[in-house]
């Protein structure tokens, strides 16, 4: 079980939050320009990295609010949380 840090309500069990997906991809500029295979790697294609990972998260029992967790995809630790309007700490991904 992992413990989160929400940066509202403090530290909470994983089970009262809902996982969103890879942090930091951009919304493309013009969706109605990208081919069929543009908007395919939009939506369904993310990274799948082996070590520290943004990702996307929602306190969904709590306060109901989006944030960020850098988490280490071969440990599960969490290493940071932080909101979404903060830069991801200690560069990209």
């Amino acid at each position: 079980m992992l413990l989160i840090t929400c940066p509202w309500c403090g530290p909470r069990d994983e089970t009262e939050y809902h996982y969103g997906g890879q942090a930091h991809v951009p919304h493309p500029e013009s969706p109605a320009c990208l081919t069929d295979e543009q908007w395919a790697a939009y939506v369904f294609y993310r990274d799948n990295p082996k070590g520290p990972f943004a990702e996307r998260w929602m306190h969904s029992t709590g306060c109901r609010r989006w944030f960020n967790v850098l988490r280490d995809t071969a440990t599960y630790e969490v290493l940071t949380t932080y909101r979404l309007d903060e830069p991801r700490p200690g560069g990209t991904r």
